[in-house]
């Protein structure tokens, strides 16, 4: 039998891990995340169609085109578990959002078309869950200058960042499949939203 001087310090050493595990949870602003955008070009991404997506001085900028056929960018890799983050900037009526996993699930950027109002941080799955709604995020948000979102999907919970606070969880199960990350501009309005230090790490 090990004698308490071999088994202290090994619970002790237990704890110490457990404990710097948690902390690390807790503080997701720690993780050291690597740029997906390189601030000039779409190396790594795929434009659904068109030209709604360019570069200019290191910002990703979307603007739907005269038609607003909205589009789709999506990262040419796959994610799982993920931390995505990025600052997004926009002014006005926009409806976008960032979108994980398979199937789609998306953390809305904007007005929603269905309620009419801004749900930027809110999850969206074809309707907006009450218990997955940034209620706090009007507070956070800075108008017409750049904001931090940051999203983790880790198993069957996703939680949301806005400028450093958390603003929403959402917890199911069905969004299991890694898919591409994807950035949106949506049909149906003139718009316009950009993008820069977008950063991931695959968990």
């Amino acid at each position: 039998m090990p004698s308490p001087c071999v088994v202290f310090p090994t619970i002790a050493a237990a704890v110490v891990a457990l404990a710097s595990l948690i902390c690390r949870a807790d503080a997701p602003a720690d993780l050291p995340l690597a740029p997906i955008f390189n601030g000039h070009d779409l190396a790594g991404w795929t434009p659904a169609e068109g030209t709604f997506w360019r570069v200019e001085d290191g910002v990703l900028i979307g603007e739907n085109d005269a038609a607003q056929t909205g589009s789709m960018l999506h990262t040419d890799r796959v994610y799982g578990d993920v931390v995505v983050e990025a600052d997004c900037r926009f002014s006005g009526e926009i409806d976008s959002g960032i979108m994980l996993r398979k199937p789609e699930l998306q953390v809305q950027i904007g007005v929603s078309r269905t309620l009419k109002r801004d749900m930027t941080c809110s999850f969206y799955n074809g309707k907006y869950p009450e218990e997955a709604r940034a209620t706090k995020a009007a507070d956070l948000l800075k108008p017409n200058d750049w904001n931090r979102i940051r999203v983790e999907a880790k198993g069957d919970t996703f939680t949301v960042w806005l400028n450093g606070e958390q603003v929403s969880q959402y917890t199911n199960p069905k969004y299991a499949e890694p898919a591409p990350i994807g950035l949106q501009i949506h049909k149906g309005l003139p718009m316009k939203v950009e993008f820069r230090n977008i950063r991931a790490l695959a968990l």
